[in-house]
């Protein structure tokens, strides 16, 4: 599967994402062609070969012949309108919605009330529907991010001047979660280093982490700050991500099916014989409440086992519990094939066991052991980290 990884090394910005995509490859004509489709002219692209603190990337400039300032209904309605891919409007649609959704938050407002300003011009739509439209043309699959880079939080400078990072910016992070770059004397008196646009982009498009993958390619998109501490670029690695070999269900030996009923037994007795029969290498063991002789209440004891070890599994039924006889049979199974790999959370690292299916992984659950280790360590609820886990897993590995 083809993956980006984008690398925030010195900021996000709109420009800088799509800087990046040109450097790979994206051609700058194909965009203007592209964007044209959303009945919105009024802008120029230029993308010119520079260097932030040697580094070389490009830098890509967007001159606005249009100053007007449009709403968010205009412009969601400019690319529902469009002759665009459905994947582009979709994800487009997506990721300013998200951004709108922010900005009402911070302004106590409705989308309807919502005034833009910067974020009203055509450069928005420039930045949003081209990045989009970069990695549809680079055949990207998967997106994933590094931690993002915000610079300093910062009081605002002047009177009526925003804090960095911007409040927008800020509340797109908080929705998503998104790991940050802490505080760090070089970006003093940097300023913003991550746009709202910037922050939309990946928090709508990317997973957190960089997954086990073989870079192909590499994009440098910069930025207009150019410090001497650090480089204000942007790096996309382009590559692709091993998917596990899988085959189709598997059918397996004959295994033992042994059942016992049991009417004089208390919890503890089978609690201590279900451990015994894992401990020697039972596949499964379960108890199902049934009715008995006489109206009794009684415990069916079922153990699936290796055909070789029924004889053991039958001694330590018979010295464990009170019944004097074992019924058994053998029973056929098919079982898919299974894989457990490692990934990067946003709680940290664990392990997940992979369901694989005709070539293709269709279930993905974290081992409860590392979720246990994760709820203990933060302090987090057990049921929280699972389902977080769960689906960071399902949108890195399915």
């Amino acid at each position: 599967m083809k993956i980006a990884y984008i690398q925030p090394i010195g900021g996000t910005s709109g420009d800088m994402l799509l800087g990046a995509l040109v450097d790979l490859g994206v051609p700058v004509e194909y965009l203007q062609a592209e964007l044209a489709k959303v009945n919105l002219d009024g802008f120029q692209l230029e993308a010119s070969q520079e260097t932030r603190c040697e580094i070389r990337g490009t830098y890509l400039k967007v001159e606005l012949l249009d100053k007007a300032r449009y709403s968010p209904k205009q412009f969601l309605r400019s690319i529902d309108y469009s002759a665009l891919s459905d994947y582009v409007k979709d994800q487009s649609c997506k990721i300013l919605k998200t951004l709108w959704k922010a900005e009402c938050r911070v302004h106590g407002e409705t989308e309807e009330e919502l005034k833009l300003e910067e974020l009203g011009s055509v450069d928005t739509i420039v930045d949003v529907v081209g990045s989009c439209l970069g990695l549809e043309y680079l055949g990207v699959e998967g997106v994933y991010a590094a931690p993002l880079v915000i610079g300093n939080s910062n009081p605002p400078r002047w009177a009526g001047g925003y804090s960095n990072p911007a409040p927008a910016t800020l509340e797109l992070i908080a929705t998503a979660g998104a790991p940050v770059i802490c505080d760090n004397p070089m970006y003093e008196n940097v300023g913003e280093l991550t746009t709202p646009t910037g922050a939309a982009l990946i928090t709508t498009l990317a997973a957190f982490g960089r997954p086990p993958f073989n870079v192909e390619q590499v994009g440098i998109g910069l930025g207009t700050k150019d410090p001497v501490e650090f480089s204000n670029a942007l790096r996309i690695w382009i590559g692709e991500m091993a998917i596990p070999e899988v085959t189709s269900i598997v059918p397996q030996d004959q295994v033992v099916l042994l059942e016992t009923n049991l009417d004089d037994v208390t919890g503890l007795v089978l609690g201590y014989t279900q451990e015994r029969l894992f401990a020697m290498g039972a596949l499964d063991v379960w108890n199902t409440p049934i009715q008995m002789k006489k109206n009794r209440p009684g415990t069916l004891l079922s153990v699936l086992i290796p055909k070789s070890k029924e004889r053991e599994a039958s001694e330590v039924i018979l010295r464990e519990t009170t019944t004097l006889g074992i019924r058994t049979r053998l029973v056929d199974r098919h079982v898919a094939d299974r894989k457990t790999v490692n990934i990067e959370t946003k709680l940290g690292s664990l392990n997940v066991k992979l369901k694989l299916l005709e070539g293709k992984a269709i279930n993905a659950a974290p081992e409860p052991n590392d979720v246990r280790r994760i709820a203990l360590e933060s302090g987090i609820p057990f049921q929280e980290v699972y389902q977080k886990a769960s689906e960071e897993a399902r949108h890195q590995l399915l």
